[in-house]
């Protein structure tokens, strides 16, 4: 028998990557996992948990002003930048270190550098160094898209969002997914006139038409400003530094301080040497893989975004559970990827499970919709007129709930809970029988008649 410096070596210390690393060395394997940039992976560092707490700060502005109305004699508030940037970026610093220390903890070794795949059983670090393994794990995640057009060099990404020395006057923000309108929000909640430019006129392409639809127009009313059908030309440095961006259709060439590209992610898959193993990737760049995650090679496996299956934090952890227990555990399952509760943090935040009204129509020919239409009571008193939208999806025949869609305050928590009766298969009807609780937002998801 074959015998291999480690049972399993995995590439990228992400969410996928470190579940995967900890669940294998709790089975009993010799776990090595190699990370170039810093433990934690998007999520972590750069994603969704900086993001959320940018997102937090962000409220702050809307949440002083309307104190007011509730008796409170709130003085006129200056935002600090700086300060929330460096908090956050310090908590960031923690996670980074419980992360490692976990993966010490279980006994895995963490290698901080570069590693590619050479065959299907080897690894060659950037230092050098060369290692056999029995098995190997891809989990490397993606990175952001950019378009290429002369001047794309002058725009940043999510990833330096987080970094920058001032929050821009001015910022354009490429791209209309849940990256491109949570950072529309936090800016314009921080001062900025946000621009959007998208090719199309549809934002947040997978969720509910009623839903964008209503995003779109409280963004508008806030201030930020769509331009739709527009691809870019050109990015022009301007003397003071600001730039120019030039697009396409009937716009006005439009002056900013940042542009920041959110036009979608690819998997990170450049340079990985997977072609040593016989691995093809797909037209994204993408690593194929099996409901067991396996790639066409045997020895070598891939989750997270690097496969481009489902881009979310929760997934890539299950992900690399199932790989972990199935391979090393005995204890042999896949993940089920009906039912997916997802959310954008946008302002107000969005969360949605299941079917949307156009999906069930294509797939049953017939839905029953129900939707709740309300002004918040905090949004009453505090004298603002956005409103709030739940929708319910139901099965004509059936009454089976097929899909919950929200946008208001508090939707993503609201949801998590709704989006078990979801995957349960409940009906309308046992909505209908559960007893609101008053007076609650949450509570319109059984009132819908």
């Amino acid at each position: 028998m074959a015998q291999y410096d480690v049972d399993l070596f995995v590439i990228g210390a992400g969410s996928g990557g470190t579940r995967a690393s900890r669940i294998a060395a709790a089975h009993g394997a010799k776990v090595a996992v190699a990370e170039e940039y810093r433990v934690g992976g998007t999520c972590v560092i750069r994603g969704c948990v900086p993001k959320k707490l940018l997102v937090y700060g962000a409220h702050f502005a809307e949440d002083l002003a309307d104190a007011r109305r509730f008796g409170w004699n709130v003085p006129d508030c200056d935002f600090e930048w700086t300060t929330l940037r460096d908090n956050v970026l310090n908590e960031v610093k923690r996670l980074e270190g419980v992360y490692g220390e976990t993966l010490v903890n279980n006994k895995v070794e963490v290698i901080r550098e570069r590693a590619e795949i050479t065959g299907p059983h080897g690894i060659r670090l950037a230092s050098g160094r060369e290692l056999t393994a029995k098995y190997i794990l891809v989990a490397t995640g993606a990175t952001p898209d950019i378009p290429t057009c002369p001047g794309h060099q002058y725009g940043i990404t999510s990833n330096e969002a987080f970094d920058l020395d001032a929050v821009p006057r001015r910022i354009v923000i490429a791209g209309a997914g849940y990256i491109a309108n949570e950072f529309a929000g936090i800016f314009h909640q921080f001062g900025s006139h946000v621009t959007m430019v998208n090719r199309t006129d549809v934002i947040l392409r997978g969720y509910d038409e009623q839903i964008r639809d209503r995003l779109i127009q409280i963004a508008t009313t806030k201030g930020i400003t769509f331009k739709f059908h527009a691809a870019f030309e050109k990015v022009v440095k301007q003397e003071d530094g600001s730039l120019l961006v030039h697009v396409t259709g009937d716009h006005e060439p439009i002056a900013c301080d940042v542009l920041m590209f959110a036009t979608g992610r690819r998997p990170l898959t450049d340079g990985l040497g997977l072609e040593s193993a016989g691995i093809t990737l797909d037209e994204r760049g993408a690593i194929p893989v099996d409901e067991d995650s396996k790639t066409s090679c045997d020895s070598i496996y891939a989750v997270g975004d690097v496969t481009n299956r489902v881009q979310l934090t929760p997934v890539a952890i299950r992900e690399g559970q199932a790989f972990a227990d199935t391979v090393f555990g005995n204890k042999p399952h896949r993940v089920d990827y009906d039912c997916i509760p997802s959310a954008v943090f946008s302002h107000p935040p969005i969360g949605a499970v299941g079917l949307t009204e156009a999906q069930g129509r294509n797939k049953y020919g017939s839905v029953k919709t129900y939707t709740s239409d309300f002004r918040p009571m905090k949004n009453v008193l505090a004298g603002r007129n956005e409103r709030s939208l739940y929708k319910l999806v139901v099965h004509a025949e059936t009454d089976v709930v097929l899909g919950i869609h929200m946008i208001g305050p508090d939707a993503p928590e609201i949801l998590q809970a709704a989006a078990i009766a979801v995957k349960a298969g409940l009906t309308k009807a046992q909505f209908d029988e559960t007893v609101a609780l008053h007076p609650s937002m949450a509570e319109e998801l059984v009132l819908m008649r």
